[in-house]
């Protein structure tokens, strides 16, 4: 995978549950863990909360680019109907 050959490891996170996360692993054939941030600490901490069809403390879609040492060097929000721009990540993550 091209972000391993760039020394980056890659993770996914939601508010979903552990068990739905196994399901989406499944269903998405995904190679990288899928952690839940079940309490919302995550999505509190990166100020990442937003209201969604009613629903408060609903994770942006969004990415980040933390250093070995824990820093965030970057970080993507998105709307809710756009994926993040792999090739942009890949390309940042190569250039830290």
């Amino acid at each position: 995978m091209a972000f391993e050959e760039a020394g980056v490891a890659l993770y996914a996170m939601s508010r979903d549950s552990p068990y739905t996360h196994i399901a989406w692993m499944q269903v998405l054939d995904l190679t990288f863990p899928l952690l839940s941030d079940w309490n919302g600490e995550a999505t509190e901490g990166f100020a990442i909360a937003h209201e969604y069809r009613g629903l408060k403390g609903v994770s942006r879609r969004s990415a980040f680019l933390v250093d070995t040492e824990g820093t965030v060097r970057r970080a993507w929000a998105y709307r809710g109907d756009e994926v993040p721009d792999v090739d942009e990540l890949l390309a940042a993550s190569r250039q830290l």
